[in-house]
């Protein structure tokens, strides 16, 4: 079907439109602690296309080293009919989709939690997004509370490829006006959560490229317990402002510097670096000690943001395995455990020499013990990675 409408001179009618102050109209957007009902699910808006150039500037820009994510020909050897996108890409644009119902009016993200990719995601795949309320934790009147919340992303098909769980804490509307939501659902929404993930791959069997990643990054290389310090730092500039909305964070706290000096406490003064892109940048960090020869980002659990980052910060990061476990038989692989540690304005060695194992403990744990927080530290995480093992002779 086409339609036809003329198209006339545009004459101006501002003159003859006396103006009233009395019909005016203030959008708000996010949800308050009252309004994140436990059960309600959220289908988020828009949905975004995936097409290479995004992927690769995406994968770059992050500091990734894996040829899978911008060397089409070695990922087709490996199984896979197109370059992957980096799974840091799939989790910021499905979580940043999310903002506007989920956390554009929170405080503070508090953690990350079971975060599974279970597909691969190519260019020319379009994501949506949505969220269902597990749990709300009230505190008390006037309090912030805490909200449990699971997000999961889908493809064109409708299959999940990446699900995770995240804690936020969120005010209380008290006599602020009611936020514009988006459209209900005329009936309840399916929530397809995964219960029993399982992770679809297409791999195919060796032999497979050589020459093109380093020899000291296949798993059999690691030993548990060993400690990783990254060599490079990343100084983080207001790209991240560009970087933020071309994910579809709509958080003004992360773009609007008249917002972010107007609040209070630690989060106040300049713009904050949305902590996805802190994340993607960090783990871009260890890319080429630790994941060059991955065949799969699996996963991450207990990722805190333990202290804000904003432009002109550098950020650098240290890793420590934590385990090691066979992978799936014909892989040729095993699944590794590492403990991911950011740090901002300190070089990772100086860090280490500085404040050695409690660098590597959790900052929430830190009071309890009697010991003081890391202000360097703003990023802790444990992700799982299957990487392959040192190709077999012959």
């Amino acid at each position: 079907m086409s339609i036809s409408i003329p198209v006339r001179v545009q004459k101006e009618c501002a003159p003859a439109l006396s103006v009233s102050l009395d019909n005016i109209r203030r959008p708000q957007y996010g949800r308050y602690l009252e309004d994140l009902v436990p059960g309600s699910t959220f289908q988020h808006p828009r949905g975004f296309t995936i097409d290479h150039g995004w992927a690769r500037a995406f994968a770059t820009a992050f500091m990734e080293t894996n040829p899978l994510y911008f060397n089409r020909e070695y990922a087709q050897a490996f199984g896979f009919s197109d370059i992957l996108v980096s799974p840091q890409l799939v989790f910021n644009l499905i979580l940043s989709m999310g903002v506007q119902n989920d956390s554009e009016k929170a405080i503070a993200n508090l953690g990350y939690y079971q975060a599974q990719f279970l597909r691969p995601v190519y260019p020319g795949d379009t994501l949506t997004s949505m969220t269902h309320v597990v749990e709300r934790r009230e505190r008390g009147e006037g309090k912030p509370g805490i909200v449990h919340v699971q997000t999961l992303g889908r493809n064109q098909r409708d299959e999940v490829v990446m699900q995770y769980e995240r804690k936020i804490m969120v005010a209380q509307r008290g006599t602020a006006a009611h936020t514009t939501q988006t459209t209900e659902a005329s009936q309840p929404l399916n929530f397809p959560w995964q219960t029993q993930p399982q992770l679809r791959l297409p791999l195919s069997k060796p032999p497979y490229p050589s020459g093109l990643t380093g020899t000291k990054t296949y798993a059999d290389s690691f030993q548990p317990g060993e400690i990783i310090v990254h060599p490079n730092g990343r100084t983080v500039t207001d790209e991240h402002m560009w970087w933020s909305y071309g994910v579809g964070n709509t958080h003004p706290l992360h773009n609007d510097r008249i917002y972010s000096t107007g609040r209070t406490g630690a989060m106040s003064g300049e713009p904050i670096v949305y902590g996805g892109l802190v994340f993607a940048w960090l783990q871009g960090l260890t890319s080429r000690d630790i994941s060059e020869n991955a065949l799969w980002e699996m996963g991450f659990s207990e990722g805190y943001h333990t202290q804000p980052t904003v432009s002109g910060d550098t950020l650098t990061a240290l890793s420590r395995v934590l385990s090691i476990e066979a992978g799936p038989s014909d892989t040729n692989a095993s699944i590794l455990t590492f403990q991911l540690i950011g740090l901002k304005n300190i070089a990772a060695s100086n860090a280490l020499e500085t404040y050695g194992e409690d660098l590597f403990q959790k900052e929430l744990s830190k009071k309890k013990q009697g010991k003081e927080k890391i202000s360097a530290k703003v990023f802790e995480v444990e992700r799982k990675v299957l990487i392959r093992n040192q190709p077999k002779s012959g």
